[in-house]
C-alpha cells in the first residue's frame, strides 16, 4: 500500500488513525482502571477476633476500614473487643478494604423481660434470645400443663415480664412436666456454632451440660463435634436431662467435614422407660441441674 493509496483514499487514512487511536485510549483506559482497583494484590484477611478495636487504629498496614454492625455485652470479655468479622479470616482482599465488625460494649444495656407465661419452652428461648436475654437452666416440675413455662427466675430471684435486666442475663425456668411421663429426643447440632447449638439442646427441653473446648482459640468460631448424651433421632431422655457438648475450631470445609463423617453409635440406641410405665418421672440421676455450665 503506497502513499498514492492514501491521497486518493484519505478516508481510509483517517479511519486507520482512529482506529489506533482508540486502541490506545483503551489500553490506557485499561491500566488505570488496573492501578485504581489494585488488580492482582490481595492479601489474606488476618483474623482479628478477640483483638480489641482501638488497638487496630494503630496497627492496620493494609488500610482496612472497620464497621462496626453490632455491639453485645460479654460479662467475660472488656469492651471494645471484636468477636465477628465480616469478610470472614483467610479471605483473600484487597488494601482498604471495608470490614464489618461486631463488638463487645463496654456496659450491659437495659432489655426488658418479655411475657413468657403459658410458652412453650421453644418458644420462651426464641423470645429472651430476640429480647437479648439468654435462657438458663430449665427446671421441670409437676403441673398438669406440659411444656408450659410457670415462672421465671434471675440469680435465684423471681422476675415477672416487663422488668428491666442487664443484657445478656440468664433467665431459669421452671415449666410444667404434664399429667403423663414424656422424654425428648437430642437434636442434632453436631456442626453448628455454640449459640446455635446451645437454643437447640434448650428449645428440645433439654439442659445444657458442661462444654468442653478442644484446644479452641476462638469460641466464636468453633463448632460442636460431639455430645453425651449423643444425638441418634430414636432414644427418648427425660425432659431437662444435661447434655454434655464438646467443641473444637473448625473451618467451612471442616464443617462439612464433621458432619458428613458423623455416624450414630448404635449403642446409644436403646428403648426408654415411658411407654412400660405411666407414672415414670425423671430422677435426680436421669436430670442433673448442677453440672457447670462455662459460657
Amino acid at each position: 500500500m503506497n502513499k498514492d493509496f492514501f491521497k486518493n483514499h484519505p478516508l481510509v487514512k483517517h479511519l486507520l488513525y482512529m482506529l489506533v487511536l482508540s486502541a490506545v485510549i483503551v489500553f490506557l483506559a485499561f491500566m488505570l482502571i488496573k492501578a485504581v482497583a489494585r488488580q492482582g494484590k490481595e492479601y489474606e484477611l488476618p483474623d482479628y477476633c478477640g483483638t480489641a478495636l482501638s488497638q487496630l487504629k494503630s496497627d492496620n498496614p493494609l488500610h482496612f476500614t472497620f464497621v462496626v454492625l453490632d455491639s453485645v455485652y460479654d460479662a467475660e470479655k472488656e469492651g471494645g473487643i471484636i468477636i465477628q468479622q465480616d469478610p470472614k479470616p483467610g479471605t483473600m482482599v484487597k488494601t482498604h478494604r471495608k470490614v464489618y465488625v461486631t463488638v463487645t460494649t463496654f456496659a450491659p444495656s437495659d432489655v426488658v423481660l418479655p411475657e413468657l407465661s403459658n410458652m412453650t419452652v421453644r418458644s420462651a428461648v426464641s423470645a429472651l434470645e430476640a429480647a437479648g436475654l439468654r435462657c438458663g437452666r430449665l427446671k421441670f416440675v409437676d403441673s398438669p400443663y406440659r411444656n408450659m413455662i410457670l415462672e421465671a427466675t434471675c440469680k435465684g430471684k423471681m422476675v415477672y415480664a416487663g422488668e428491666k435486666m442487664d443484657q445478656g442475663a440468664a433467665v431459669d425456668l421452671t415449666v410444667g412436666i404434664g399429667d403423663k411421663p414424656v422424654g425428648t429426643r437430642v437434636p442434632f447440632v453436631i456442626g453448628q456454632a455454640p449459640a446455635k447449638a446451645r437454643r437447640g439442646i434448650l428449645s428440645a427441653s433439654l439442659n445444657v451440660g458442661t462444654e468442653h473446648w478442644d484446644d479452641v482459640t476462638n469460641r466464636n468460631s468453633a463448632v460442636c463435634y460431639k455430645l453425651y448424651p449423643d444425638y441418634t433421632g430414636v432414644t427418648r431422655y427425660p425432659l431437662g436431662t444435661a447434655v454434655e457438648m464438646w467443641y473444637c475450631d473448625a473451618t467451612e470445609a471442616d464443617i462439612e467435614r464433621i458432619i458428613s463423617n458423623f455416624k450414630v453409635d448404635s449403642t446409644q440406641i436403646f428403648t426408654t422407660p415411658y411407654d412400660e410405665y405411666e407414672d415414670y418421672y425423671p430422677t435426680e440421676e436421669d436430670v442433673d441441674f448442677d453440672e457447670g455450665w462455662d459460657w
